[in-house]
């Protein structure tokens, strides 16, 4: 039984059951679709059965992998874009200390990322802080010639090598790329790196039950079985009934279309917990990556509350009406602290004295929630009882298997990214890359 719940009823102003039900037939068709890998980018489907066909024998690599590196680590650099990063990330920061980098941790090492920039500034930021510091790190690219990552892991290897040696750097680099071929994949070969295989038949995007998302998370000291078996769980109750009144995806995809179909073009993925703020990052992509197509497609965006609500707060409930609201509400937080009571009262918060924080965090959320409601904003609401390994597993599936539904509710293939080349190739254009002469001499005509 999962315990993930996702509800609907505060967008029902705006759209019917009976405009839901229809997407039904839709639905059935597509699960069997996806299951069968029958449609659009069916090469892509590897991650659909991850949750139970990761092999014991990989996880316990992982495990003796992962504890290697932490007793090695003061910090562990991920480098990686995209799905390379974000998913092990959002795991993490949803599972961390909210102030992990100022906590002595001597079981698991800080976690910090590379990669996902082009910043001089942030690299020499990051060197700075590991010249006193023993670190090791995972290199994720299935190429290893993508530029974000392929930069950064030649300027750590290099530091690596410089303050540690050639045979000791070798021991501090993982890499996790492609199971035959690439750069990447090349070097790890010669150099004799430890390495981990990205599956041909997952996506960047898709892949935070590969060792892509598992190993980072290991290092940071969670429990990878306990993930992957909320995965497990969301994964065979979606299989017993497809129908939208029982299968929480089934009903996200088909109400996101639907208020999709009435004009809502923007949904704006909303916590009110800081540190599932990398879990709304993961779904932006999930979700703007796999739908963003043909000129089509629910734009995602993202806010914190209640601190957006003193900056965003004013659009949301007056701006522009064409958006929606997604709000993963989190039931019981992993700690208690109540309000104190004051003698003086200055703040005029004694009549809250003696309530926990989450309940006061509580009550701001379901009174955001009709105000916006009052605003013409609908308003979905995915809860968890609390945040775990094992709820993040499910989030994880259901967020998955209901962007891959939506996607071919849209009519596009939610599974490639045709247009993350465009930037690339001006960026090679401008930088001089052999081979790309004729677009060099365009562009700078365009530029001129």
């Amino acid at each position: 039984m999962i315990h993930l719940t996702f509800e609907y009823s505060k967008a029902l102003d705006h759209i019917s059951e009976t405009e839901i039900k229809k997407y039904q037939t839709e639905i059935d068709r597509y699960y069997k679709t996806l299951y069968r890998k029958t449609g659009k980018g069916s090469d892509f489907l590897g991650w659909i059965d991850l949750p139970e066909q990761t092999h014991a024998h990989l996880l316990d690599k992982i495990e003796k992998v992962s504890a290697v590196l932490r007793k090695k680590s003061e910090i562990f650099v991920v480098v990686g874009i995209g799905g390379s990063y974000l998913g092990a990330r959002a795991v993490i920061e949803a599972l961390n200390h909210h102030f992990a980098q100022l906590k002595n941790n001597e079981d698991a090492p800080i976690i910090l990322y590379a990669g996902q920039n082009i910043s001089e500034d942030y690299l020499h930021d990051l060197l700075e802080v590991l010249n006193d510091k023993d670190y090791t790190m995972a290199v994720i690219s299935k190429s290893g010639t993508t530029t974000e990552p392929a930069l950064a892991f030649r300027i750590l290897k290099n530091h690596l090598e410089n303050k540690y040696g050639l045979e000791e750097a070798r021991q501090r680099i993982v890499t996790i790329t492609d199971k035959e071929k690439g750069a990447l994949k090349q070097l790890a070969d010669e150099e004799g790196y430890e390495t981990f295989v990205v599956p041909d038949d997952v996506g960047g995007r898709y892949s935070v039950l590969t060792p892509v998302g598992l190993l980072p998370i290991a290092v940071a000291g969670y429990d990878i079985r306990a993930l992957l078996d909320g995965a497990k769980r969301m994964k065979a109750h979606l299989e017993q009934d497809y129908s939208i009144e029982a299968n929480p995806v089934s009903a996200y995809a088909a109400v996101r279309n639907e208020l999709y179909s009435k004009g809502k073009t923007t949904e704006i993925m909303v916590s009110y917990e800081p540190r599932l703020f990398y879990i709304t990052e993961w779904w932006k992509q999930l979700y703007g990556e796999s739908e963003g197509k043909e000129h089509k497609g629910i734009f995602p965006a993202g806010a914190g509350f209640t601190t957006d609500l003193h900056s965003m707060g004013q659009y949301i409930q007056d701006g522009l009406r064409n958006i929606f609201e997604t709000v993963i509400s989190v039931g019981l937080p992993n700690n208690e602290l109540k309000v104190p009571s004051d003698k003086k009262n200055l703040d005029k918060l004694n009549y809250i004295a003696g309530m926990p924080i989450h309940e006061v965090n509580r009550q701001a959320e379901l009174g955001t929630t009709l105000a916006h409601l009052d605003g013409g904003v609908p308003n979905l609401r995915i809860t968890i009882p609390r945040v775990n390994e094992e709820m993040m597993g499910e989030m994880i599936y259901f967020f998955e298997m209901a962007c891959a539904l939506s996607g071919y509710i849209l009519d596009v293939n939610p599974f490639d990214q045709p247009g993350v080349e465009a930037y690339k190739k001006n960026m090679f254009a401008l930088l001089g890359k052999p081979g790309f002469e004729k677009e060099t001499e365009e562009i700078k005509k365009r530029l001129s």
